[in-house]
């Protein structure tokens, strides 16, 4: 071996290594981070600390509580939702938060300066619904975010300490959201829990770019987190606790950013013992997908815009990650070429081609599987193209934001 080693030349060696190096690292990226979902939660429903591997199932078919149960069902939750002209999705959806299983919970929404009929659709269901708390932010409020100073306003508002936060034009899956997102907290040390939020499947080319987006981000930032590397949540489903709001200085030190009152919050307070992550059926919302290709570039684009405000170990690890992947496809490009061409050993050409396979393979396995278990498209072998598609994108918009002058975006 040693011989045949030596024997191969310098520039089959280099060609070597680099694809093997490249697809070990690969594979390390998406068996840990992007299989964690499947992972740690198989095929039942369950909650996980960042802390450890302990797993606490989390199904509710059980017909009786223990005095532990009982206590813990006792905790206060303040459900919070920031509305900007939403009449139609709160007509469509508040109700279902407002009906939740749960003893001890109020809902706050945040009218954030709405010029339809918002206002007064929670008029009559305050009216309704005792639970419903109302509060809001002056239209045309001199404030560079005002969801920060809506959802600012609200935690001071709570009356408990737990705070699960969701978006108008989100639904929860069942019944049961607020009792499953706080099992997250059933240990003492945890003050953060990510939920999964999806977005509702439609047959239309834009939704699949959407179903794939929301499936991959998810499952890296739940995935890290399942490791011990929170550094993100999505609005759509997260809860906290209003004492971690308060200590951390909530979003004093990222009121210039119009966006990141979810994902910038969580990587400042979000660490390996404070974290869980819940993933269920029950425990899910669904959104609104935006329905213009337009629209959803300027959502990727708001969302991408405060990624420079992370954590600078966040930010190497997301870098890191995109740039082996580009280096992957272009020494399987140069491989290969230069293997037909005779200048490398077609030995090298089949296994660069045999390890191409094998990432797709695990690719397609594990993003499948996770979607089936969050109930998202399946994707199969147009893995590849999205693979390739959302790094470039992502590019764009990142180089948009760094030449352009940034531009007002709303925040919903």
């Amino acid at each position: 071996m040693a011989e045949w080693w030596i024997n191969i030349g310098t520039i089959n060696q280099i060609a070597l290594i680099a694809i093997c190096s490249l697809f070990l690292f690969q594979m390390y990226h998406y068996i840990l981070y992007m299989g964690g979902i499947i992972r740690k939660f198989g095929k039942t429903e369950r909650v996980t600390s960042t802390k450890d591997a302990e797993k606490l199932t989390t199904t509710t078919n059980e017909t009786e509580l223990t005095r532990s149960d009982e206590e813990k069902e006792n905790r206060g939750v303040s459900v919070i939702i920031c509305a900007k002209n939403e009449y139609y999705n709160l007509k469509d959806f508040l109700q279902v938060v407002l009906s939740q299983d749960y003893p001890l919970f109020e809902v706050i929404v945040v009218n954030d300066g709405s010029e339809d009929d918002t206002q007064t659709l929670l008029e009559q269901y305050r009216n309704l619904y005792p639970t419903l708390h109302l509060t809001f932010v002056p239209q045309h409020s001199m404030v560079h975010s005002t969801k920060k100073l809506g959802l600012t306003l609200a935690v001071k508002a709570a009356q408990y300490e737990y705070l699960l936060l969701t978006d108008a034009d989100c639904v929860p899956d069942s019944n049961q959201w607020i009792r499953q997102m706080m099992r997250g907290f059933d240990k003492p040390e945890i003050e953060v829990v990510l939920g999964y939020g999806g977005y509702f499947r439609k047959p239309t080319l834009l939704n699949r770019f959407i179903q794939y987006e929301t499936l991959t981000t998810a499952m890296l930032y739940l995935g890290m987190a399942i490791c011990g590397h929170p550094y993100m949540g999505v609005g759509r489903n997260l809860a906290y606790k209003k004492s971690t709001f308060f200590s951390s200085g909530g979003f004093s030190n990222m009121l210039q950013e119009k966006a990141g009152d979810d994902d910038l919050f969580i990587n400042k307070v979000a660490t390996r013992k404070n974290t869980a992550v819940v993933v269920g059926k029950q425990s899910t919302t669904w959104s609104v997908p935006k329905e213009r290709f337009k629209d959803w570039r300027t959502q990727k684009y708001r969302h991408l815009s405060v990624a420079h405000a992370y954590r600078f170990s966040t930010k190497l690890r997301l870098t890191f990650e995109p740039l082996t992947r580009a280096l992957w496809y272009i020494a399987v490009i140069l491989i290969s070429i230069y293997a037909l061409k005779g200048v490398l050993l077609p030995i090298i050409g089949w296994l660069t081609l045999g390890l191409f396979a094998g990432r797709l393979l695990t690719q397609i396995i594990i993003i499948d599987a996770t979607a089936y278990k969050l109930r998202s498209n399946m994707f199969g072998l147009s893995v590849i193209f999205f693979d390739i598609y959302f790094p470039l994108m992502q590019l764009s918009l990142l180089l948009k934001h760094s030449l352009k002058k940034e531009k007002e975006f709303k925040w919903n």
